[in-house]
């Protein structure tokens, strides 16, 4: 749909941590864990009419931690066990390099807080970002979708409680903070109109 008109509204996951348990570097497919809530609130934003690109740094390739196969066969199983559970999402938007680099000496605009994955996902997909969310486990998930005037639902990490305090004080505070996406589609599809 590259270059096609604007057709539907988006919710831009985060990988690790939203969706599936952050491991730290994932490297392998069978350590991956979806997490609990995760199918039924894909699907509930399929019935709502959205679209679900998941936008993810993954500076482990960069790292020489994993290749983009990997990442790829890691993708594929992340859409089984999906799939497994009448869910999926639609497709996988990686930056792979490390922080403050990328095929330039100046640092890539795809590594969020930098907007460029979502900006790809959204060209690709033809997404009306006007109608679009954002949701993420860190500050950079969310200051990627503020930079498009995207609002963003922020997880909670028990591992970072000054998360909130860094989207204030960068003037991108979230729209809410929730314990889970089943809690941020609660909310995404109330403001919407379609909320319980």
């Amino acid at each position: 749909m590259e270059g096609g008109s604007l057709t539907a509204p988006a919710v831009f996951l985060d990988r690790d941590g939203v969706l599936i348990r952050d491991v730290h570097f994932l490297a392998h497919p069978e350590a991956i864990e979806v997490l609990e809530g995760v199918p039924a609130a894909l699907h509930a934003l399929e019935q709502a009419g959205f679209l679900r690109p998941v936008v993810t740094n993954q500076s482990g390739i960069a790292r020489g931690l994993l290749d983009e196969a990997a990442l790829a066969s890691i993708h594929r199983r992340l859409d089984d066990l999906l799939s497994g559970e009448g869910a999926s999402v639609d497709g996988y938007w990686h930056c792979p390099h490390l922080p403050g680099a990328g095929p330039e000496p100046e640092a890539c605009d795809c590594r969020k807080p930098a907007p460029g994955l979502l900006d790809q996902a959204a060209r690709s997909l033809g997404i009306d970002l006007g109608r679009s969310w954002c949701v993420g486990d860190r500050p950079r998930d969310l200051l990627a979708g503020a930079a498009l005037g995207i609002p963003g639902i922020l997880v909670r990490r028990a591992d970072d409680p000054s998360a909130e305090q860094v989207l204030t004080e960068a003037e991108a505070v979230p729209h809410a903070v929730t314990d889970d996406l089943a809690g941020a589609v609660r909310l995404i599809l109330a403001a919407n109109g379609q909320g319980k």
